[in-house]
C-alpha cells in the first residue's frame, strides 16, 4: 500500500467532492428543495454513518424552523399523509431502511432519496432523488451492503466504508440548508435562537 500524507488524502477527497458537486442535476436538486418546502413534517433516516449525516440534517432543518424528526427516535411522532421522508442511502437498497421507506409510502408520505444508485429499491418509489456519484465498492448483495461494508469491513476503495458518499452527502445537506436560508430569508441569528442552550 502506498504511503500518503493525511493532507494529500484530504485534498484527494476534496477533489472528489468537487467532482460530485459538478455532477449533480440542477433539476433533481430543485425538486428536492421543493419537496422540503411543501412538506408538513420532515422525517430523516439512514443506516450507519449515513444515519449520522441524516441526524445532522434533521438538526439543521429544526434550526431553520421546520418540523423535522429522526426515524427510530423514541419521541418521533406517527407519520401521516403529506409528510416527507428523506433517506440517505448510498446503495438505495439497505433492507431495514428500504422496508421503512416502503411502509411510509403506503401511509401516504413522499419519499426523498440521497443515493448513488438511482435504479434501486428505494429509488423506484422515491418522489425525488439526488444522485451523488461516488466510487462504490462492489458487493454481491446490495441489500446487505451496510452489513457487509460497515460491519464486516469488506471494502476496497481508497476512502473506506463509503466515506466519499457520506462526506458528499453531508456537504450537500449543509449546502441545502444554506439555500433554504436564502429562499426563506432566514438569517443565522434565527438559527442560533433554536440552537441547544442547555448543554
Amino acid at each position: 500500500m502506498d504511503d500518503h500524507r493525511v493532507q494529500e488524502m484530504m485534498l484527494l477527497m476534496a477533489s472528489k467532492i468537487r467532482s460530485v458537486a459538478n455532477s449533480l442535476s440542477a433539476d433533481d436538486v430543485e425538486g428536492f428543495l421543493a419537496e422540503i418546502l411543501k412538506a408538513r413534517r420532515i422525517y430523516v433516516m439512514g443506516a450507519g454513518r449515513s444515519g449520522l449525516v441524516a441526524k445532522g440534517f434533521a438538526m439543521r432543518l429544526m434550526h431553520l424552523g421546520l418540523q423535522s424528526y429522526v426515524v427510530g427516535e423514541t419521541i418521533t411522532p406517527a407519520l401521516q399523509k403529506g409528510d416527507l421522508i428523506i433517506v440517505f442511502s448510498g446503495s438505495g437498497k439497505t433492507k431495514t431502511v428500504a422496508d421503512i421507506a416502503e411502509t411510509g409510502k403506503e401511509i401516504g408520505a413522499h419519499i426523498g432519496l440521497i443515493t448513488s444508485n438511482a435504479d434501486s429499491r428505494i429509488g423506484k418509489i422515491a418522489d425525488c432523488k439526488v444522485i451523488i456519484e461516488t466510487q462504490r465498492d462492489d458487493v454481491r448483495d446490495d441489500a446487505a451492503e451496510f452489513e457487509i461494508r460497515q460491519m464486516l469491513g469488506d471494502h476496497k476503495s481508497f476512502a473506506p466504508l463509503g466515506t466519499l458518499f457520506e462526506t458528499a452527502s453531508m456537504i450537500f445537506s449543509d449546502a441545502v440548508i444554506s439555500r433554504l436560508m436564502e429562499i426563506t430569508k432566514t438569517d443565522e441569528s434565527a438559527l442560533k435562537n433554536r440552537h441547544a442552550n442547555i448543554e
